[in-house]
């Protein structure tokens, strides 16, 4: 039999049938340890396993090759860690000893296939020295794999409690049921040390953050092609939320912290929910460092090691939850900052911008930015108030906004309230602007529109990666209305949703479906602002066509719909990530009266790269209506 344990861990072959191992004490057989064997590959990694001697002037230096004949699988690892292959191309090697190499090879790959489940090869080696270069030759069979045949998992302590400190059944057959390596699975040490990881680190992640593996244990039997696992977790104490502390702080108030924190004493551990604060801290922008974890006090650090003391043995159950503090520590940014940048967009061009914000202006924080594109320019700023302990975030601001697009060029003036809430992953805000927008197309006379809109947006998140998503969605609906007569020259209301959901479609492909529909209902459109209206077309509506070109043509210009409509299917081919190929087609209009709302259609072909700041997109599309070929270029991940 074979033994694997991450303690003291042994793979090899005894002589013995099961029945004849379990019965005596037999002279156990060569061994060599899973734990060793794993240093070793990672050491050949950097270097030789073995270093050869120093070429003496009469040695000749020989060049050869090597051909592995092995299953696919198993050809890419020989190849990575055999000997024979590190050496190849050495001036070091002579002859004599490339034939050591050779000799050495099989006990090598042996060692090698066993990491993949392979415990009775047929490996042989041979070196070829008939032609002018000589040929290293390794023939793997690596026979029947190990499956695993019996699995037992022993839990110590995981004593639970419920609010009033009484003993609860802890939910261990649920536990057991999501082991990630079941029986008649194939036995790969990779997948067997991904198991006992994913098991100890999802004990780890609610009530029982102190759980350690204690022992675990993997005996191969040879002749039976199977694997018996046996792994020993202790819980360690259940484990309940104390009072907040906080390090770091000296300019800023405690309450920025206070506010966000929604973890109640005497609840329940969670990561998650550990997590979560940590994520609200830092996206106030008062940081540059957040570190949320437990405190650790001396006197815990004693109790924690005496549960867990000894050499594995059963620990005595805690009696009753321990209560951890929450400690934040931060670190301050700077009060004030400054930045600039420059890009580029296919839909509006080469573009400048510059930042400045201040933390702390009347006790306020600050947030002002200034935008010039060559379609588009933009000043504005905004102060937030710090986050309340009901976890409302509340702003107002001003700003101004020029925007030439399709021949209709756009002033707007607006100063606004806002108030949002809500976590990462549902969003919610109310917004109350008062606005005023001039509009000139051609020579035809300015217009001007006036509107006091209340609008109430919730954004659902529920994705992998919010930088490379490649599982999951987000939608976005928005409901607004200017109904009274009060700054406000035409009373409106306005609807719009929009939708994005990735799916992967097997180990290489992601299908990405998009969606959108607007509308907005009012007695005369012309003095609705045409920041309530909609038009289509461009980087992230329907590719093909120019940005915003879809809509209603008013002389030389494309003025804005009451109506929206687009949708998107896009298929992404990850040959070598992070590099992949897209195929896509989009449709979609703007329109005046529901019945015009005809779709526009473009497809085409793209490049994707998923660097490390989120997806670049090249895209080449076609639009059918304007029988046009279009360049389509973005960066990152936009909604």
């Amino acid at each position: 039999m074979l033994a694997v344990n991450a303690l003291c861990a042994s793979v090899g072959a005894a002589a013995q049938s099961p029945a004849q191992t379990q019965a005596q004490d037999p002279v156990p057989a060569p061994t060599t340890s899973k734990d060793q064997t794993q240093k070793e590959l990672q050491e050949q990694e950097r270097a030789p396993a073995t270093p050869l001697p120093v070429e003496a002037p009469e040695q000749r230096a020989v060049r050869y090759e090597v051909r592995i004949d092995a299953p696919r699988n198993l050809r890419e690892l020989l190849e990575n860690n055999l000997d024979l292959m590190r050496w190849r191309g050495n001036p070091r090697v002579d002859l004599e000893q490339l034939q050591r190499l050779v000799r050495r090879a099989p006990e090598e790959a042996r060692t090698l296939v066993a990491t993949e489940g392979y415990y009775t090869p047929k490996i042989s080696s041979g070196l070829d020295t008939a032609g002018a270069t000589p040929v290293a030759r390794v023939i793997v069979d690596p026979g029947e794999p190990t499956t695993v045949g019996d699995i037992n998992i022993e839990l110590r302590g995981f004593a639970s409690f419920d609010a009033n400190q009484q003993a609860t059944a802890f939910d261990a057959a649920g536990l057991r049921s999501r082991w990630s390596l079941p029986v008649g699975s194939r036995f790969r040490t990779a997948d067997w040390e991904s198991a006992k990881r994913g098991m100890v680190r999802e004990i780890t992640q609610s009530r029982f953050p102190r759980a350690q593996l204690l022992d675990s244990t993997a005996i191969v039997d040879p002749d039976k092609h199977s694997a018996a696992l046996k792994v020993v977790i202790n819980s360690g104490p259940d484990v309940r939320f104390g009072e907040l502390r906080i390090e770091g702080l000296q300019r800023y108030s405690p309450s920025i912290i206070r506010n966000l924190n929604q973890i109640d004493p005497g609840e329940e551990y969670s990561q998650a929910a550990l997590q979560a604060l940590q994520g609200r801290l830092q996206e106030t922008g008062y940081f540059s460092t957040v570190e949320v974890s437990l405190d650790m006090s001396s006197a815990l650090q004693e109790q924690v090691s005496e549960l867990n003391q000894g050499d594995g043995a059963k620990a005595e159950a805690p009696r009753g939850p321990v209560t951890m503090p929450v400690l934040v520590r931060v670190t301050e940014n700077k009060r004030k900052n400054v930045s600039v940048g420059v890009g580029f967009s296919t839909n509006t061009g080469a573009r400048a911008q510059a930042e400045y914000d201040d933390l702390n202006v009347f006790g306020k924080r600050m947030k002002s930015n200034i935008l010039y594109e060559q379609l588009h320019q933009r000043a504005g700023a905004d102060f937030y108030w710090p986050t309340t302990s009901n976890g409302y975030s509340n702003s107002v601001g001003a700003g101004y906004d020029r925007e030439d697009v399709r021949g209709q060029i756009t002033r707007t003036t607006s100063v606004h309230a806002t108030r949002a809430w809500g976590s990462p992953t549902l969003e919610k805000s109310l917004r109350l602007e008062a606005l005023t927008e001039q509009v000139t197309i051609d020579n035809l006379p300015a217009s001007r529109a006036n509107a006091l809109p209340l609008t109430f947006s919730i954004t659902k998140r529920q994705l992998d990666s919010l930088v490379n998503p490649s599982r999951g969605y987000i939608a976005n609906l928005q409901l607004g209305a200017a109904p009274l007569p009060i700054l406000t020259d035409e009373p409106f209301v306005r609807a719009y949703v929009r939708g994005l959901m990735y799916k992967p479609l097997g180990p290489s492909g992601t299908l990405i479906l998009r969606g959108e529909f607007g509308a907005v209902g009012s007695k005369d459109k012309d003095k609705v602002p045409s920041t309530f209206l909609f038009r289509a077309g461009g980087d992230q509506s329907v590719r093909g066509y120019g940005y915003q070109q879809l809509g209603i043509p008013v002389g030389s210009a494309i003025a804005p719909g009451r109506y929206l409509f687009t949708a998107s299917t896009e298929y992404d081919y990850w040959f070598k990530p992070p590099w992949g190929a897209a195929v896509f087609v989009d449709a979609g209009n703007a329109a005046d009266n529901f019945k015009d709302l005809k779709p526009k259609v473009g497809y085409g072909v793209g490049a994707r790269w998923r660097s490390p700041v989120g997806p670049i997109a090249v895209d080449v599309a076609y639009g059918k209506a304007v029988h046009k070929v279009r360049l389509h270029f973005s960066l990152g991940f936009t909604f």
